[in-house]
């Protein structure tokens, strides 16, 4: 990789904002392409695990969907054969069915919607302490989202020297980190 041109003033301005981190040390760590492949292997585990939980969030509300319509269509049945003058209890009976299954159903989207946020959380927190033990200047681990943010433009900046430096045309993800 070649270095970082002093024309790149985006870079120099996001490394400034980096404590402890020089522009120099930025690009030696990056010479050899060492990082560069743990970025890129960092990158397919984190898209594979994004799929695999959007999958699973997916599949889960296909599932939730289509258990509301088997009530419902329960419901329609009963109101079908239900006597005149018993609809009301019957109507009644059904709406408090369909709150608590509504309730039942919303909190097991709020679960598997924290449990998908706590194992991005951690994703990014493995690959803070991948690059940080790679020896790539900037990245430590944190939980501070504007120093999440900086090490997520410092990794886009990365990549995008390194393809207009002859790399290859591969997109690398940058979305968790």
């Amino acid at each position: 990789m070649g270095g970082f041109g002093a024309s790149d003033q985006r870079l120099e301005c996001l490394v400034e904002q980096l404590p402890g981190v020089q522009l120099s040390e930025l690009s030696s760590a990056l010479a050899d392409g060492t990082v560069l492949a743990i970025v890129k292997g960092l990158s397919e585990i984190q898209e594979i695990t994004e799929e695999r939980l959007a999958e699973e969030h997916r599949g889960m509300i296909a599932k939730q969907e289509a258990l509301l319509h088997s009530v419902e269509m329960r419901h329609v049945g009963a109101r079908k054969g239900c006597l005149t003058e018993n609809l009301p209890l019957l109507e009644a009976a059904q709406g408090r069915e369909m709150e608590a299954l509504d309730r039942r159903l919303n909190e097991e989207r709020k679960v598997l919607q924290q449990r998908i946020v706590l194992e991005l959380d951690q994703k990014v927190e493995d690959q803070q302490n991948t690059l940080e033990k790679a020896g790539v200047p900037g990245f430590f681990i944190t939980s501070n989202p504007q120093e999440i943010s900086l090490q997520i433009e410092l990794l886009s900046l990365i990549l995008k020297n390194w393809q207009e430096d002859g790399g290859q045309d591969d997109v690398v993800s940058t979305s968790g980190l």
